[in-house]
């Protein structure tokens, strides 16, 4: 494989953890304690979109919770979260522009952890972003904003490879 200049690198973007609970109230603020307890960040609510009659959902209802972490913290979190995975992640988890995707299936997985029988039991999504070092803000920025060229896009085999990598993590299946 030919070696990469250090503009073409590809770098952790952002981390996105989620708890989506299906309900207001108590329960929800027990998943924010849990999410800022993991993470050292205050927890921000999501919303509704639709309503759903069946699971008494109505638009702007909220439903679950979520941080973004960034640079420092998102390593530092995501090298927990791949602990308590046992470094291994499925070839299904990551999608065709190179992000990965994976669940927890409980809080008390995490390292020093501990079962809370106050809070009772909560999993998680983990939603892990890669861009590129250079080229990403042509999508974001305000003036000429246009899509992003495909010898800047990312692979599904590069973030393995990114992955492999920067956290030792073992792709299974």
């Amino acid at each position: 494989m030919m070696a990469m200049n250090n503009a073409t690198d590809v770098v952790l973007d952002k981390v996105t953890i989620n708890i989506g609970v299906g309900q207001a109230g108590d329960r929800l603020n027990k998943a924010a304690r849990v999410v800022e307890i993991l993470t050292k960040h205050k927890a921000v609510q999501t919303v509704s979109e639709k309503t759903v009659r069946d699971f008494n959902i109505r638009v702007g209802l909220p439903i679950g919770v979520k941080v973004t972490l960034r640079k420092k913290d998102a390593e530092e979190f995501l090298k927990r979260a791949f602990e308590s995975r046992e470094n291994k992640l499925s070839s299904y988890s990551f999608d065709k522009q190179g992000n990965a995707y994976f669940g927890v299936s409980d809080y008390t997985d995490f390292d020093g952890m501990k079962y809370d029988p106050e809070i009772g039991i909560f999993g998680m999504d983990i939603a892990v972003v890669l861009k590129r070092r250079m080229g990403y803000r042509i999508a974001r920025r305000k003036i000429n904003r246009k899509h992003i060229p495909a010898k800047l896009r990312i692979t599904k085999e590069e973030s393995i490879e990114f992955l492999k990598k920067k956290f030792k993590v073992s792709i299974v299946g």
